[in-house]
């Protein structure tokens, strides 16, 4: 990939319409840090490809500079792949990125440092990784996942999943796809606060539980102790009787 085609810019004016409701115009496509970062990453990935190593980390280590975006020329990228704002994204050498993907700034897809060979996660299509989040190890990423910002994901997830916490936890919502134009970051699952309230529900019902005990308790109570107040009259009442029996 050499001069910037029409066919590219067509796709990057797409994708941006797509995820971004602060584009006006075709023309700011080019003030975009995610269309700088995809091209010069395409052109790099050329010279990768051909073993010209030092050539494709030059072209990706000048992206960094003018957008701080870093993909590195042995990552594997889809079709319509679009960063948001874009800042602080970092994309390892093996990692494989599906069609439809979308990133939001400082998303992080690393190794954990301890793998050798292939230790970059592997994205599906149609994924949504938010703000911050960090996707760490090799491991597959299916389709139409959602990972909320700030996660930090260390394993694998299934298709039509939601990720959100640290670490990571997932929450299945539904079992169909997402098109990619509904993808966003802020009708996600809050774990922290499902837990929170089943724990409350748990306590209430606990705590009906122990004031019906205490009511069988106290009424348990009652009725001994009226029995043993029968007992004792009863006990008066022969004693009373014997005694008048022996006055006679």
């Amino acid at each position: 990939m050499g001069m910037i085609t029409w066919k590219y810019i067509k796709e990057q004016i797409k994708v941006t319409r797509e995820h971004d409701p602060a584009i006006h115009s075709d023309w700011e496509v080019f003030l975009y840090p995610s269309f700088w970062a995809v091209y010069y990453y395409r052109k790099a990935h050329e010279h990768y490809l051909k073993g010209h190593y030092f050539r494709a980390r030059y072209i990706s280590q000048k992206a960094v500079r003018k957008t701080g975006i870093e993909i590195h020329p042995g990552a594997k990228i889809g079709k319509n792949f679009f960063i948001d704002h874009g800042t602080g994204v970092i994309i390892g050498e093996t990692a494989e990125i599906g069609d439809n993907v979308l990133l939001y700034q400082g998303v992080t897809l690393g190794g954990t440092g301890k793998e050798k060979g292939k230790r970059h996660p592997t994205i599906g299509n149609n994924v949504m990784i938010s703000a911050g989040a960090k996707v760490l190890g090799s491991f597959t990423i299916g389709n139409n996942v959602k990972i909320g910002a700030g996660s930090v994901v260390l394993e694998s997830v299934p298709d039509n999943c939601t990720v959100v916490g640290v670490p990571g936890r997932v929450v299945k919502r539904y079992d169909k796809e997402i098109p990619s134009e509904n993808i966003d970051q802020t009708d996600l699952p809050d774990p922290v606060r499902e837990d929170l309230d089943n724990l409350k529900e748990a306590n209430s019902e606990l705590t009906n539980h122990i004031l019906r005990l205490e009511e069988e308790l106290r009424f348990l109570k009652n009725d001994a102790s009226g029995r043993t107040e029968r007992s004792r009259i009863e006990m008066d009442r022969k004693q009373t009787e014997g005694m008048n029996g022996e006055g006679i």
